[in-house]
């Protein structure tokens, strides 16, 4: 089941680094296939039903203020705790401290490349994707471009890190 968790992780990762969301679909089965080695004890991180709820109930309740003041997307806060349901309570606080470094670490770079462009290009990837809104009179006028870190994409990333290399067992 490892190996189904690390692959789970690995279509949040790339979807949320290419859409800048992450599905209601791809948590939904993150969640059921936590659940099912739950149920079927093959869960890879020895946790029991309780740590995995209350592992779910912190993630989602840990970020749900973030998206309430518009720092956070519906998907980060649903990703948090189907992710909460795979690791429990006792990893999720370092694997949110090293994804928040990485989404910080995205962030400054994104801001620096705005004040000195020596990579345009690099600057555009780390916005990601950018979309018209339509005005008053139909036409398509583009939105003032706005950052949007992919969270869950960092989440992602330190879980499978913490996975590889953070677990001993």
């Amino acid at each position: 089941m490892r190996s189904v968790c690390l692959l789970w992780l690995l279509f949040v990762a790339v979807y949320d680094f290419r859409q800048r969301r992450v599905p209601n679909w791809l948590v939904l089965a993150g969640a059921a296939l936590a659940l099912a080695a739950l149920a079927l004890e093959m869960q890879p991180f020895d946790i029991g039903w309780t740590t995995a709820f209350t592992g779910a109930a912190v993630g989602f309740g840990g970020l749900l203020l973030l998206y309430a003041v518009g720092f956070m997307g519906a998907g980060d806060v649903k990703f948090a705790a189907a992710l909460g349901l795979w690791v429990g309570l006792s990893a999720l606080l370092p694997i949110w401290i090293v994804g928040s470094i990485l989404a910080g670490v995205h962030s400054t770079l994104f801001l620096a490349l705005q004040r000195w462009p020596v990579f345009p290009r690099l600057s555009l990837m780390l916005l990601g994707r950018t979309r018209a809104a339509a005005s008053d009179n139909g036409s398509a006028a583009p939105r003032r471009r706005r950052l949007v870190v992919p969270y869950a994409a960092y989440l992602a990333l330190a879980t499978a890190a913490w996975m590889v290399w953070g677990r001993q067992s």
